[in-house]
């Protein structure tokens, strides 16, 4: 049996997509419902960028489908400011968020480092040794957050379940053996990221699944996928599937709203892209 496919978007909330993608007159209380009425999945960005509070994932948990997943990003503070050293509060921080209050609808989480971390094993090692690997573990991490968390934490959860991990890299030193390995041994999804050749384009399975960031074809972040790109995605996408492996694969190339026509495009390219 196939692997799910979920087709989706990094963010929902563009200016640019209002009168474009999201109809004229649509209320922005509704944009994600309205998303998510044609994916199975989005990106959850904002909690890259800062904590978000337990309304909002409470809201957005209760605005899509029952079969809806999102995968949340993990914030910057980590990965970009403390380089993935004594993350532990941190990252008690962002579990306490309110990010298990998404409950069943809790997909990948997401962190993403910056274009000058090298492969560092020790470094690495430490981090991933760190991530909780069930909704339990994490609930038990988030008690341990402190004052500078500005809302009521959330460490409640509705059933115990597994937690799985994707890493962005954007330094070519990722893509030795041993950084490999080490991903396969923590079981962390190496991101398949086409960065209009900006950054390293390394392409390895380490997990079970698959996480796919599309962030344009020619520019980044600008330029759409031609059709017979997307036909390329396609047949990647498939295989994996049909490995046994779910994959997921959110458009990032949102500057000229071209993200949310891209997935449609490659969702109706593939047998399960809902799910």
């Amino acid at each position: 049996m196939g692997g799910d496919i979920r087709i989706g978007i990094s963010g929902w909330r563009y200016a640019p997509w209002r009168g474009q993608f999201y109809p004229p007159g649509l209320a922005q209380r509704r944009e994600l419902e309205y998303a998510a009425e044609r994916f199975s999945s989005v990106e959850i960005n904002g909690s890259f960028y800062s904590l978000q509070r337990p309304s909002s994932y409470l809201r957005w948990r209760d605005e899509t489908p029952d079969d809806f997943v999102f995968a949340v990003k993990g914030g910057r503070y980590l990965t970009h400011m403390l380089r993935l050293r004594e993350t532990r509060t941190a990252l008690a921080n962002f579990f306490a968020s309110g990010v298990l209050a998404l409950g069943p609808k809790l997909g990948p989480i997401l962190w993403q480092l910056p274009a000058r971390q090298q492969f560092d094993a020790e470094l690495l090692e430490g981090f991933c040794t760190l991530l909780p690997r069930t909704t339990a573990e994490a609930a038990a991490l988030a008690a341990e957050h402190d004052a500078k968390l500005a809302t009521p934490p959330w460490t409640s959860i509705d059933g115990d379940r597994p937690l799985r991990y994707a890493l962005e890299v954007r330094h070519e030193s990722f893509g030795s053996d041993e950084s490999l390995a080490l991903l396969r041994d923590n079981d962390i999804s190496l991101v398949v990221a086409d960065t209009a050749g900006v950054f390293p384009d390394i392409r390895a399975i380490t997990s079970d699944f698959v996480y796919v960031r599309l962030h344009g074809e020619d520019e980044l972040y600008v330029s759409g996928y031609t059709d017979e790109s997307l036909r390329r995605w396609a047949s990647l996408v498939t295989k994996w599937s049909d490995a046994g492996r779910d994959v997921f694969v959110y458009f990032d190339n949102d500057a000229k709203v071209r993200a949310p026509f891209d997935a449609m495009t490659l969702r109706s390219l593939t047998d399960r892209g809902g799910a």
